[in-house]
């Protein structure tokens, strides 16, 4: 249900800095356990026909009695027919994104039905109420069905269901008796009409994850303490000026998303959430360092990127959990003072700020995988960087301020490296060293003052995408088609005459093939 938070990392890598501790996507749902037929000697328990363009559900499938689990959707389908109800074993049943219009009553009829999934039709409202009949569905997703408000007779019947989709709505509040859903554990609201935090919500107990992200909230209750399962709370862009400090009472608390509202501080009692794991409050103007976070040992991932900061106290790098770290767009004159505690960081997210170096006490955070350093006031290129050895990923281009004019040779230390990002510099030679980088798989060097790549690029065989653009370049290593993984060449923006511009403009493989004939007639 929970897609990223959309933290810088997520961005430069292909881990998010929370998608961790996030639940599933509506594309992966957890109980897709399967991804073909399912068949125990002549009885088909599983099916799966989604995305085949189809009109209509198949009359044959009715046929398959002993069907458990039916995938349906992104089809076109507009109709669900009447003889749904001979699937009297149906358990999970897809139907999302297609052009239903009108659930028929026949589908009440499934009484084993345990999730549905109708997201993306557009239901007509009066048809909804046939589910309150699937007295065993514990999962009902129904994302951006046009929904104005939650028909009473759900709330009043289904009382098995654990988790509830309402997401891409036109909700403005829940109706009351949605506190009869009492085995309810998670709910997600996203991107609805909410103005304040569905107090009805703060009465169902087992409420585990919360998701109420990008509506108009601008009003939680003290009453949000009485969720003390509560594990999960997502509050993203929304318009919160206060957190109530009752949310200290929801003590199994280990997810907390804040980001982009217009909180200046945090309650002091909320120091007592010792559970927090995953914290975000990105994009708040504060007026300090939220000082509860020193508080919260079991934190991993920190993101308070854009909140204005100046200094990091030193306390905080006593967490000694914290993997992830974003403190980009701030004020920061210099790296944490005491870092070299944060023996667990791997990802370290430094962009926009105004360091000048880099203390040699990074070294001793042998686990960091991904540096990124962009828009800082460097005068000359931090030679301390090598001493990094397990860095996977370094970004450090430099769209503002003093520009590098040279990596140095020393580059080669990094053997670890997978990616190196030197985009928006002043480079104008790579150092022969670029060829050791064995692992490396990304190469960027676009908008800077190439003249000449070195033939050692030709050795890095893993590399998979070489971004050049925007250079001096006239030439491209006689080589090069020899990196047969590479599957993206960029070079646009280049005086290139060899391949000439012609060829370049047609892509790798024409470039390749000229590579290829040169050389062959040199031959």
């Amino acid at each position: 249900e929970k897609a990223s938070t959309g933290s810088t990392y997520s961005r430069k890598a292909s881990a998010a800095g929370f998608e961790d501790d996030h639940v599933e996507t509506s594309q992966e749902r957890s109980e897709k356990e399967a991804l073909s037929p399912t068949r125990v000697t002549d009885r088909i328990y599983f099916m799966d026909v989604g995305n085949k363009q189809l009109r209509t559900i198949p009359p044959e499938v009715f046929s398959l009695e002993y069907l458990e689990e039916l995938h349906m959707e992104r089809n076109q389908i507009i109709t669900i027919p009447r003889d749904i109800n001979r699937l009297r074993h149906m358990k999970i049943l897809y139907l999302d994104r297609n052009h239903i219009q009108n659930i028929c009553e026949e589908l009440g009829e499934l009484k084993c039905l345990r999730s549905l999934d109708l997201s993306y039709n557009p239901l007509s409202c009066s048809s909804l109420p046939v589910i309150s009949k699937l007295q065993s569905l514990r999962k009902l997703r129904l994302y951006k069905t046009n929904l104005e408000e939650v028909p009473v007779e759900l709330c009043e019947c289904l009382h098995h269901v654990e988790l509830l989709g309402l997401s891409d709505n036109n909700l403005k509040c829940l109706p009351k008796e949605i506190v009869n859903l009492t085995k309810l554990k998670e709910i997600y609201l996203q991107k609805n009409r909410f103005e304040s935090f569905p107090k009805e919500l703060c009465h169902i107990a087992n409420l585990e994850i919360i998701d109420v992200e990008a509506n108009g909230i601008s009003l939680i209750p003290e009453e949000v303490g009485f969720l003390a399962n509560l594990v999960q709370l997502f509050l993203a862009f929304n318009n919160l000026s206060s957190i109530p400090p009752t949310l200290q009472h929801c003590q199994k608390l280990a997810v907390l998303d804040l980001s982009h509202n217009v909180l200046h501080k945090l309650p002091t009692g909320l120091k007592n959430l010792s559970a927090m794991r995953v914290f975000s409050l990105a994009a708040n103007s504060l007026e300090k360092f939220p000082a509860q976070l020193c508080h919260w040992p079991a934190l991993t991932h920190v993101d308070l990127s854009s909140t204005g900061l100046h200094t990091v106290p030193r306390s905080f790098t006593r967490l000694t959990c914290v993997r992830e770290l974003d403190l980009s767009q701030n004020h920061l004159d210099e790296i944490p003072k005491g870092i070299r505690t944060m023996k667990s960081l791997q990802v370290l997210i430094l962009d926009d700020n105004e360091i000048q170096e880099i203390p040699m006490e990074m070294k001793e955070l042998t686990n960091l995988k991904c540096l990124s350093l962009l828009e800082n006031r460097f005068s000359i290129f931090p030679k301390e960087i090598f001493l990094l050895e397990s860095l996977e990923r370094l970004h450090l281009g430099q769209n503002k301020g003093i520009k590098f004019t040279s990596l140095p040779e020393d580059i080669s230390k990094l053997q670890n490296l997978k990616e190196l990002h030197m985009e928006n510099n002043c480079l104008e030679y790579l150092p022969t060293a670029i060829g050791s980088l064995t692992h490396l798989k990304i190469l960027d060097c676009r908008n800077n003052l190439l003249k000449e790549l070195p033939d050692s690029v030709c050795q890095i065989q893993g590399l998979q995408k070489l971004l050049i653009q925007n250079n001096q370049l006239s030439q491209l290593p006689k080589d090069l088609d020899r990196l047969q993984q590479l599957k993206l060449l960029l070079v646009d923006g280049n005086p290139m005459t060899d391949p000439p511009i012609e060829v370049c403009c047609q892509g790798t493989a024409a470039i390749w093939e000229y590579l290829q004939e040169k050389r062959n007639k040199k031959a």
